[in-house]
């Protein structure tokens, strides 16, 4: 199956021999997460979390 990679739109093979999948490339790959280190990538909220939703959302994950 072909999708286009999300980093630089050019059509890319979305199948088990493809290891960077969905990207193209590891160049692609790279530059993506380098978006989510500097946080380019987030998702607005209506509402601020507090530190008990925090606290409780790490404690689930732990279980």
């Amino acid at each position: 199956m072909k999708v286009k990679c999300p980093t630089c739109k050019k059509q890319s093979l979305y199948e088990e021999k493809n290891p960077f999948r969905p990207f193209c490339s590891k160049r692609c790959k790279m530059i993506d997460l380098g978006e989510w280190a500097q946080e380019s990538y987030k998702l607005e909220s209506k509402e601020p979390v507090s530190e008990d939703d925090l606290l409780e959302a790490l404690k689930s994950q732990n279980s």
